[in-house]
């Protein structure tokens, strides 16, 4: 489930209305929410945000980081009774081969040490990079996470002239 907030603001001196969005809800899919629970809020240090069961298949477990408002991560479940095992199948298994999402840090190494610590399976150890310093992990349903130390702030910016 992703929802994007969306406002239009006029700009009174130019006439032109602007768009203005945000985002609110990102989704992660999952094998078992339980386990996603447990895993982003005790190893990876996250917050349950909302955990609400609608009916049979139907829950919605979200969790973000502390004192951050958005985006929540909402860790949701394909249910095969909607969809069909086929389909469930064919969701997760594309949903492990990307890996979208990236957690930013001060400090990648010594957040690497400490989420290894807490049982986070890393599948690329700190890795410089051209962007930062960077380490790949996974959650207990495959899905790959950037942890990453970024670089930008200290590039220059230049001309290709």
């Amino acid at each position: 489930m992703k929802v994007i907030e969306v406002s239009i603001e006029t700009d009174k001196r130019m006439g032109i209305m602007k768009l203005k969005t945000q985002l609110a809800v990102v989704s992660v899919l999952v094998k078992d929410q339980d386990e996603a629970l447990d895993f982003y809020t005790e190893k990876l240090g996250l917050e349950k945000r909302m955990d609400v069961t609608f009916g049979p298949g139907l829950r919605l477990v979200t969790v973000a980081a502390r004192g951050q408002k958005k985006p929540e991560i909402a860790l949701a479940r394909p249910d095969a009774a909607l969809h069909g095992p086929e389909r469930v199948q064919e969701l997760m298994e594309h949903a492990v081969q990307c890996q979208p999402w990236i957690f930013v840090t001060d400090d990648c190494c010594k957040t690497y040490e400490l989420l290894r610590a807490r049982g986070v399976r890393f599948v690329r150890e700190p890795t410089r990079e051209l962007y930062g310093i960077e380490a790949i992990f996974e959650d207990p349903s495959g899905n790959a996470f950037s942890l990453l130390e970024g670089s930008l702030k200290d590039r220059r910016v230049g001309t290709a002239a």
